[in-house]
C-alpha cells in the first residue's frame, strides 16, 4: 500500500465529524459560493471563464449532498439491511447540477443567492458538460434506475467504469458523421470523490497452478499475472427531497507502478511508461470498436475489470461488517447484471469465493446462483455477446477453467432432464463449438442467475419463445418481465417547468413521487381553458427547441408546424430509413403540387452511429443530403423542413422531449426490446406514431388506440413473411413508393456522387431485408396522413396530448424499480436520519 493510501491506526473521534448543518437558504449558498470561487479556485473579477462559477456552485451544492450521503451510508450500515448492486458498463447520468438542486429542493434558493451576486443559475448550469459514461438507452435507463432507487430509499449501489473519454463527439461534415474525442473529464468532475483506500488489484493473463492443501483440498492459484489497479471514484445520487443520497462507484484503471525507472534511466522512454499506458487504456474510452482483435480484447478487459473490482469491493464490505462467515451472504446481497456486459461476474464471483475465500464448489455455487440476477436488453442474436475461448485462455485463464466446470455440471443437469437429446446439449452449452469456439455470455448469465428478465411485455414473451426457449423449458420460474420506465423528475418536472407548474396547479404536487396520479388529469382534457394553457406551454417549448435547432443546424423550424421527431441510436432496425422515405414522399408531393389541406411539418432526426457501422453512417449521410435538398428548395417554404441534430445527448433531449408533437417509434416489430425515448415523449405530451414493438404496445394499451397512430406488421407478421418477402413487387405496386425509389435511384439527392446510396437502395430491394422497410411503407404513409389530419384540428390534438401525459404514469422508473424490488431484490427501504 502506498503512503497516500495507508490507513491511520486510530480513527478520529466523533467530534471530528461533528459539524453544524449547512444552510439551505439563499444567503448561506451565496456565502459558500463566494468562499469557493475566491479562496478555493482563486478567482477574482478579472476571471471571464464560465467554468469557475460552475465549479464553485457545484462544490457548494455537493457539500449539502455530502451531509446526506454520510447519514445514508450510516443508516445502511446500522440497519444490517439486505443490499443490491447494479452493475452496468454504462451510466448516462446527464448534467448533475440542475438535478441535484432540484432533488434537494434548492433550485429557488440557489437562483436567489446567485442573483444577489449578479449571476444566473440557468446560465451557469448550461456550462456543465454531459458526462461521457454511456451511449444511449441502456446507460440512460441505468441512470433513471439509480434515481428511483434513491427516491424509494432502497439500499442500492451502482457500479460502472470511469471513462476518460465518452464514446465520441459527433460532428457532421458534408453530411457525414465524423467522430471527435469526447474528453468530458478535461476540466475535472466536481461531483466525484476519489476513494483510493478502496483500491482493488485486478488480474489478467498469467497461468494457473493446482495443489492440495494440508486438508487434501484442491487449491488453485492464478499466478504470473499482469495486474491493474482499480481506483474507485464515488458519485452521489440524490433521492427526491428525502435526505437519501445513494452511491454510484466508478472504477478507474491505473498501473501498479507509474513507470519502469530502469527503462527510463536506460533511455527507453516509451517502454518505461508502456505498462501505465496499457493499464489506463481499460477505462480510456467507452465501447472501443470491437471489429478488430485488439478491440475485442479491450472490451473483454473492460467487462472483467468492472466485474472483478465490483465484486471484490462488495466482499470487502461484507468482511468489514460480518467477518469471513459467508453463510448469510446470499440472504443479504443481490447483484443485478445490466445486460450481458457484466455476465463474467458469474465466473468471477465463483473464483473469488473458491480461490480467495476458500469455499467449497457447492457452497460457492449456491451463493452465486442465489445472488445474481440478469436483465436482457436485446432480441438481436448478434447482439448477445460471445468471446473466443482463445481470448479467454490468453486473458483470463482461471475464469475459463471455472466456465468449463460450470458448463460441465450444467450439461449434466440438462442431460438428466432430456436424456439423449444431443441437439439440445449443443444448443444450450455455454461453449459454442466451431473452428473458433466461443463463450456464450448470455447463457453464462442465465445459468448463474436466479432471475432473468426482459424489459417489455412483448420482449419478455419473445425471449422465452425464441432466444432462450431451451432455458425457459428447464427453468420457467427464473423468467419474468420488468417493463422499463424513466424518472419523472428529470424527464418531466425538471425539463418541462411550464408543464410542471400547470400540473402542480391542476392536480397537486404528489405526481413527482407517484406518477400514477397523472391519471387525474384525464378529465381536464375536456376543459377548454386548460387546453389553451397546455397549447401555450407546448408552443413555448417548441420555441426553445427551434432556437436550439437554428443554432446547431442553421435550419428554421416555424412554430405552427408539426414537430415530428426521431432521436435515438442510428441502427437499421430502428428504421430512420423509413422516416427518410416518408420525407422524400412528402417532398415529391410538394414538387407535384399536391399540397391541398397540407399540414406543415418539421422533421428532426438525431443519434449516433457506431464508428464501424457502415450502413448506419450511410443512413446519416442520406438524412443530411435529403435535408439539404428539401431546405434549399423554395417550393418547400412553409410546408416542410428537415434537420439532423448533431451529437445527440441527455441535455439535448431535455429540450427536445418537451418541444415534440409527434414521437417516431417505428422499429421493425419484434426487434426493439423496449425503448425509453417513447416514454419521455409521452410524458411530455407528444403523440406516438409506432409499430407494435417493445413498450409501444404498453403505451398504446395505456393511452388507447384513438391517441396512438399505429402502423405496420406485427412481430408474428414479420416472421410469417420471411422466406417469401418480395419488396420489388411491393415497390412496383405502390406508386408512391415507386416514385420515392425513382428519386433515390436517379441520384436526385446525390447528383455529384453517383452510386453513393446504392447500398441503401439494394437493402430496401433485398428480399432478405430483415427490417422489411418496404413492407411497412404504405401503412406508415397512411398513419402519417392520419397524424397530419389530427394535427390540423388543434383542439383534438391538444386533447390527445393531454391524454398521453395523463396515461404515462405506468412508465415511471419508480414503478419499474418497485417491481424489481418486489420480485427480485426484496429490499426494505431505509430512511437516514434527517439533516437538521
Amino acid at each position: 500500500m502506498s503512503s497516500s493510501t495507508k490507513l491511520i491506526k486510530n480513527c478520529p473521534n466523533d467530534s471530528t465529524f461533528d459539524l453544524p448543518p449547512l444552510s439551505l437558504d439563499a444567503d448561506g449558498i451565496a456565502h459558500d459560493f463566494k468562499h469557493y470561487y475566491v479562496h478555493t479556485f482563486g478567482r477574482d473579477r478579472q476571471c471571464l471563464s464560465a467554468h469557475y462559477p460552475y465549479q464553485a456552485l457545484a462544490t457548494t451544492v455537493r457539500d449539502r449532498l455530502m451531509e446526506r450521503w454520510k447519514t445514508t451510508r450510516q443508516a445502511y450500515d446500522e440497519s444490517g439491511c439486505r443490499r443490491a448492486y447494479y452493475l452496468s458498463l454504462e451510466f448516462l447520468m446527464g448534467r448533475a447540477l440542475s438535478n441535484a438542486t432540484f432533488n434537494l429542493d434548492l433550485d429557488e434558493a440557489v437562483a436567489r443567492g446567485l442573483r444577489t451576486l449578479g449571476l444566473e443559475l440557468e446560465e451557469i448550469a448550461s456550462t456543465e458538460p454531459d458526462p461521457g459514461l454511456g451511449n444511449g438507452g441502456l446507460g440512460r435507463l441505468a441512470a433513471c434506475f439509480l434515481d428511483s432507487c434513491a427516491t424509494l430509499q432502497l439500499p442500492v449501489r451502482g457500479y460502472g467504469l470511469r471513462y476518460e473519454y465518452g464514446m465520441f463527439r459527433q460532428v457532421i461534415e458534408n453530411g457525414a458523421q465524423v467522430e471527435e474525442p469526447d474528453h468530458w473529464l478535461r476540466e475535472g468532475h466536481p461531483w466525484e470523490i476519489e476513494r483510493p483506500e478502496f483500491t482493488q488489484r485486478i488480474q489478467f493473463g498469467g497461468r494457473t497452478e493446482t495443489h492440495r492443501d494440508q486438508n487434501g483440498r484442491i487449491v488453485v492459484r492464478w499466478v504470473d499475472t499482469h495486474d491493474v489497479l482499480a481506483i474507485p471514484y464515488d458519485v452521489p445520487v440524490p433521492g427526491y427531497r428525502n435526505d437519501t443520497v445513494n452511491t454510484l462507484r466508478l472504477w478507474k484503471a491505473a498501473a501498479t507502478d507509474e513507470f519502469d525507472l530502469d527503462e527510463f534511466n536506460a533511455g527507453s522512454y516509451t517502454e518505461s511508461v508502456a505498462q501505465k499506458n496499457a493499464a489506463e487504456h481499460i477505462t480510456m474510452v467507452l465501447y472501443p470498436n470491437d471489429a478488430s482483435e485488439n478491440g475485442k480484447e479491450l472490451r473483454l478487459r473492460q467487462q472483467y475489470f468492472l466485474a472483478s473490482a465490483s465484486l471484490k469491493d462488495v466482499l470487502r464490505d461484507w468482511i468489514r461488517l460480518h467477518g469471513h462467515d459467508f453463510s448469510r451472504f446470499a440472504e443479504l446481497n443481490c447483484f443485478q447484471l445490466n445486460d450481458t456486459h457484466p455476465a463474467v461476474s458469474v465466473a468471477e464471483l465463483m473464483r473469488q469465493l473458491l480461490d480467495e475465500h476458500h469455499l467449497e464448489w457447492n457452497e460457492a455455487w449456491d451463493i452465486t446462483r442465489r445472488t445474481l440476477a440478469y436483465t436482457n436488453h436485446t432480441l438481436l442474436p448478434e447482439a448477445l455477446e460471445r468471446w473466443p475461448v482463445r481470448l479467454f485462455r490468453q486473458l483470463l485463464p482461471r475464469i475459463l477453467e471455472i466456465i468449463f466446470e460450470i458448463n460441465a455440471r450444467f450439461l449434466d443437469e440438462v442431460a438428466l432432464r432430456w436424456p439423449g437429446d444431443i441437439d439440445r446439449l449443443r444448443r444450450m452449452s455455454l461453449i459454442e463449438e466451431g473452428h473458433d469456439p466461443q463463450v456464450r455470455m448470455a447463457y453464462l448469465a442465465i445459468v448463474g442467475s436466479f432471475s432473468v428478465n426482459g424489459v417489455a411485455a412483448l420482449h419478455s414473451r419473445l425471449l422465452v419463445e425464441g432466444l432462450f426457449r431451451d432455458f425457459y423449458e428447464l427453468w420457467p420460474e427464473k423468467f419474468n418481465n420488468k417493463t422499463n420506465g424513466v424518472t419523472p423528475r428529470r424527464w418531466l418536472a425538471m425539463c418541462n417547468p411550464g408543464l410542471r407548474d400547470l400540473l402542480n396547479e391542476t392536480i397537486g404536487t404528489g405526481w413527482t413521487r407517484h406518477l400514477e396520479q397523472l391519471s387525474r388529469l384525464a378529465h381536464y382534457a375536456e376543459d377548454s381553458a386548460l387546453r389553451a394553457r397546455w397549447h401555450a406551454i407546448k408552443q413555448a417549448n417548441k420555441a426553445r427547441l427551434a432556437e436550439q435547432i437554428h443554432d446547431l443546424c442553421g435550419v428554421d423550424f416555424p412554430l405552427e408546424a408539426m414537430f415530428d421527431v426521431q432521436v435515438k441510436r442510428i441502427h437499421e432496425y430502428k428504421r430512420q430509413l423509413l422516416n427518410v422515405l416518408h420525407v422524400i414522399h412528402l417532398y415529391n408531393r410538394i414538387k407535384h403540387g399536391d399540397t391541398a389541406d397540407w399540414t406543415p411539418r418539421c422533421i428532426l432526426i438525431g443519434g449516433k452511429a457506431a464508428p464501424g457501422y457502415f450502413m448506419a453512417k450511410l443512413i446519416i449521410k442520406l438524412i443530411n443530403y435529403v435535408a439539404r435538398v428539401v431546405n434549399k428548395d423554395p417550393a418547400t417554404s412553409g410546408l416542410l423542413r428537415m434537420a439532423f441534430v448533431p451529437d445527440y445527448r441527455v441535455s439535448l433531449m431535455e429540450v427536445i422531449a418537451p418541444g415534440t408533437d409527434l414521437s417516431e417509434q417505428i422499429s421493425t416489430a419484434g426487434k426493439e426490446a423496449s425503448g425509453t425515448g417513447n416514454m419521455k415523449f409521452m410524458m411530455n405530451g407528444a403523440v406516438t406514431i409506432g409499430t407494435l414493438d417493445g413498450a409501444n404496445i404498453e403505451i398504446r394499451d395505456q393511452v388507447g388506440e384513438d391517441n396512438f397512430f399505429l402502423f405496420g406488421l406485427t412481430a408474428e407478421g414479420v416472421e410469417s413473411l420471411r422466406g417469401h418477402y418480395d419488396p420489388n413487387v411491393i415497390i412496383a405496386n405502390d406508386p408512391a413508393l415507386r416514385e420515392v425509389m425513382n428519386l433515390l435511384e436517379s441520384g436526385y439527392f446525390n447528383q455529384f456522387e453517383g452510386g453513393l446510396f446504392d447500398p441503401i437502395i439494394h437493402s430496401i430491394r433485398n428480399p432478405h431485408d430483415p427490417w422489411m422497410t418496404a413492407a411497412d411503407f404504405r401503412s406508415y404513409i397512411e398513419a402519417q396522413e392520419r397524424a397530419a389530419l389530427a394535427y390540423r384540428d388543434r383542439e383534438r390534438w391538444v386533447r390527445m396530448s393531454i391524454l398521453n401525459t395523463a396515461h404515462s404514469g405506468y412508465f415511471s422508473s419508480d414503478r419499474t424499480i418497485a417491481d424489481y424490488n418486489r420480485d427480485i431484490w426484496r429490499l426494505q427501504p431505509v430512511a437516514p436520519r434527517p439533516v437538521a
